[in-house]
């Protein structure tokens, strides 16, 4: 996939889930769009953002990928409401999508740029390769 497609579908999911969670009020019909997205959103995007910073185009199959975004997901997530828990702010829902839309766009640019090849390469040369004698 083109990495300018693939950033924008990223940005815009993030920011539809954001406009999900904060413009349809909890008992309203459409609160199962915020369900969905918030749902899909904590599970599958900040792993993936993930999964394709670190594994290039056509490493992985898409089960792989599928599976290895979902783990990385909650982790990302777990780990960040950790350290939202033990700061001054405290766990609410603003506190958690906040830094979760933030951990995403940051993936998500890192992974863009090392799409585009303007990020160096993130594995190690092997040392038979590197030591020339």
């Amino acid at each position: 996939m083109n990495p300018v497609k693939w950033f924008g579908i990223i940005v815009l999911y993030t920011v539809v889930t954001l406009l999900c969670v904060y413009l349809i009020p909890n008992g309203s019909v459409l609160s199962f769009l915020t369900y969905f997205f918030g749902f899909t959103f904590v599970a599958v995007v900040p792993g993936y953002c993930f999964v394709s910073l670190l594994f290039g185009e056509g490493k992985l199959d898409l089960i792989e990928k599928m599976v290895l975004s979902v783990a990385l997901s909650f982790s990302i997530a777990g780990v960040s409401g950790l350290f939202i828990g033990l700061s001054p702010i405290g766990i609410n829902v603003n506190s958690i999508v906040v830094s979760l839309s933030g951990i995403v766009v940051v993936l998500a640019v890192l992974a863009f740029l090392r799409k585009m090849k303007l990020l160096p390469q993130l594995r190690a040369k092997s040392s038979a390769a590197s030591t020339k004698i």
